[in-house]
């Protein structure tokens, strides 16, 4: 790769705090990555009825974010962000070091994994939206669109470090040591939040109302971010599950081991590392168009990976499904923050994170019916069919908008000219 394209693809590196700041993020992300393979491969340990105990963790760690991250956005913008990070990794690193001291002497239960999965949502109801917040104020608008991208990639040069780790330590040792190291991670963050420069972080001062309803009102103003947020609303209950399909289809279709279980998530996350990569070269607010395509490209292709005859091509086809899939994450993630006044930023990224990942428990209990009903491949292609069918309807749906409100506009100007003809 030419010099200039790699300096301007990590031009966000030069920033000393945003530097420490992805250090921490990459060990903590790969703990988090080997404790998610670790504690489903535990959870298809425990149970004889795997769709539904899947779904019900994952159910677990996403409600409280579907019930407080717009609370959570509300704390972003009242405080301290580098300050509240700290305080969300440290109990994120407790609760996670108490389930690991659990599996460690064989002592953990599924109601153990329920209530570790209520504790880790709770938290990140506030630290997610704090985090994509706090990006902005580490690098500033112009390098936002770089370093968000850079984030999506360190995130998945975790999700490919960390499932592969994972395999190889519950191929060894076991499931404990793999949740103590997680619990462990969380220190590197605290660590560079530690060593950052205060004076560097570009805080915006509060100006704007602190209320969650001002956050909704300004939102509800914009029908650009309100169809971008509907499109995200619709992939995300229907095709991104991968929480739940990834393991279902490894281990009942597939039969993998172990030794094999990470490898369709690692297939995964290099297709999404490969598309993070990409959108570091973005410098502008992404079109609505862009937004679109990427959806209806990521439905197709999870549609096809859930059709896939073997586990090789599922792989290959859960490649570029990952790489579809950050595309339009990204995509999604630039035109909602770009297109957002700062003042009210962290409500905003509190909104799609809600959307994104708060939608997470309807989207598993639905997956995870048409899995036991249907069988494990219904996960990726149903939900793939699904996340298509409605993402067309959405953009149909704001066609015909657009195309009444000009019909009406033109009309308003129109009535004039008969009232008073010369």
């Amino acid at each position: 790769m030419p010099r200039g394209i790699v300096k301007t693809a990590f031009l966000s590196l030069s920033v000393r705090n945003f530097r420490l700041f992805a250090a921490g993020q990459v060990l903590s992300v790969s703990g988090t990555w080997m404790m998610i393979v670790g504690q489903d491969w535990l959870v298809l340990s425990l149970t004889d009825s795997p769709g539904t105990a899947l779904a019900a963790v994952t159910a677990a760690q996403f409600t409280p974010m579907l019930l407080l991250t717009l609370y959570g956005g509300r704390l972003a913008d009242r405080h301290d962000k580098r300050h509240l990070l700290i305080r969300c990794n440290a109990a994120s690193g407790v609760v996670a070091l108490g389930l690991g001291v659990l599996v460690a002497t064989d002592a953990a239960r599924m109601w153990h994994l329920l209530l570790f999965g209520c504790c880790l949502g709770t938290v990140n109801a506030v630290e997610v939206p704090t985090r994509m917040a706090f990006v902005g104020e580490l690098v500033g608008p112009a390098l936002l669109p770089n370093a968000s991208a850079l984030s999506a990639a360190y995130f998945n040069v975790a999700r490919v470090v960390g499932p592969a780790v994972a395999g190889l330590l519950i191929a060894v040792c076991g499931v404990g040591p793999l949740m103590l190291l997680n619990a462990v991670s969380h220190l590197a963050v605290i660590a560079a939040l530690r060593r950052m420069d205060p004076a560097a972080v570009l805080r915006v001062p509060p100006g704007a109302p602190g209320r969650v309803v001002d956050g909704l009102r300004y939102v509800r103003g914009r029908p650009d971010l309100v169809v971008t947020l509907t499109l995200v609303s619709c992939v995300a209950v229907f095709g991104m599950n991968f929480h739940l399909t990834l393991p279902l289809t490894a281990k009942t279709v597939f039969h993998a081991g172990p030794g094999t279980f990470g490898l369709l998530t690692t297939a995964f996350a290099l297709g999404s590392l490969a598309a993070a990569l990409a959108t570091t070269a973005r410098r502008t607010r992404p079109s609505a168009r862009l937004v679109a395509t990427t959806a209806v490209v990521f439905g197709a292709l999870e549609t096809a990976a859930g059709r896939a005859p073997d586990y090789w091509s599922a792989a290959v086809l859960l490649a570029a499904t990952g790489c579809a899939s950050i595309a339009f994450a990204q995509a999604a993630n630039h035109r909602v923050q770009l297109g957002s006044d700062p003042r009210y930023r962290g409500r905003v990224m509190a909104i799609y994170t809600l959307i994104l990942q708060g939608s997470t428990p309807i989207g598993a209990v639905l997956i995870g019916w048409l899995t036991t009903r249907l069988g494990s491949r219904a996960g990726l292609y149903a939900g793939g069919l699904l996340s298509l069918v409605s993402t067309l309807g959405v953009l149909l749906a704001a066609h015909a908008r657009r195309r009444h409100l000009r019909v009406r506009t033109e009309s308003e100007r129109a009535q004039p000219a008969a009232r008073h003809p010369r």
